[in-house]
């Protein structure tokens, strides 16, 4: 087997197996091509790879001034896939013996209660359609904290009114369901009888935020919502910077200050790992000085 026929199995392996987003997938082909062509270079055929070529590997990429979280991401690549030949193709993994860098860790984005309630209050100055099904989108992200993927990806039966539930597709395809507000609730539902029908304009879509591109209804893209809010997050003068993923970010924070407890957040979040979840805890601690000092016999 070449590397070619070896990288393909692998490629595969990952989209019909693995079942990583579409993102992940990128960023592993970004990865194995450059690898590739670094075999390729120093005419490396698959048996020909060793611990020591994976190195010479990584000091190549370091010559090219890559970040400890990019050199990071292409271990982890080189771990994974070399894991993969040892479990199905024989190959010696040589990749279980490289270390990544430390890196450091950057605590999430969060704006305060009252910079969403002003992104929210500048959303809902756009009473058309499309301003409308923005607002609900900025909403069911916030109530929810879904991921941005997830949010852009929802279908129409994941919404449940009878339960007041949404079903979410997190990565790997495991599906988790939520529970809504019905405050939140009423909005979807008010934006699927009304406003959804409207942007359809008689045609039909599974997508629960479809989007016309031309004269093909599709689903919104992950640029085209981060346009969005940063379109109103400018409008609505927020200092705080924001990411796509600032409102989930938010949610955490929030939903942590107002008691929630972190394995209920892992569930929410759809995070395998509890320690994913626990960065959060180091987010924005002045509200347990306020709860001490109110609280504690011996605070004064």
């Amino acid at each position: 087997m070449n590397i070619d026929e070896f990288f393909t199995k692998f490629e595969s392996y990952l989209l019909t197996e693995k079942r990583v987003s579409e993102n992940t997938f990128s960023a592993y082909k970004q990865d194995l091509n450059q690898f590739k062509q670094f075999c390729t270079t120093h005419n490396l055929s698959l048996d020909d790879i060793d611990l020591d070529s994976l190195k010479q590997f990584l000091l190549f990429l370091k010559t090219k001034g890559i970040s400890a979280r990019s050199q990071a991401r292409k271990i982890a690549t080189l771990k994974g896939l070399f894991a993969y030949g040892a479990s199905r193709c024989d190959l010696i993994n040589y990749a279980q013996e490289l270390h990544s860098p430390k890196l450091k860790k950057n605590l999430p984005s969060a704006l305060s209660e009252d910079e969403v309630m002003r992104l929210f209050a500048q959303a809902e100055r756009d009473n058309s359609q499309i301003g409308k099904r923005n607002t609900t989108m900025l909403y069911l992200m916030y109530v929810t904290g879904m991921r941005v993927t997830e949010l852009i990806s929802l279908k129409i039966t994941g919404v449940h009114r009878d339960s007041s539930v949404i079903a979410i597709e997190g990565k790997g395809g495991k599906q988790r369901m939520i529970p809504l507000p019905e405050s939140m609730l009423e909005l979807l539902c008010r934006y699927i009888d009304e406003t959804r029908v409207e942007i359809l304009n008689k045609r039909s879509s599974d997508f629960l935020f479809p989007v016309w591109y031309g004269k093909k209804i599709k689903m919104l893209t992950r640029q085209a919502f981060w346009l969005i809010v940063k379109h109103l997050w400018k409008k609505a003068c927020i200092e705080r910077p924001m990411s796509p993923h600032t409102l989930r970010h938010s949610f955490a924070t929030h939903m942590l200050q107002k008691g929630a407890n972190l394995r209920s957040l892992q569930v929410l979040l759809g995070h395998e790992q509890l320690t994913t979840v626990q960065v959060y805890t180091h987010v924005d601690t002045s509200y347990l000085r306020a709860i001490y000092n109110k609280k504690h016999p011996r605070s004064d």
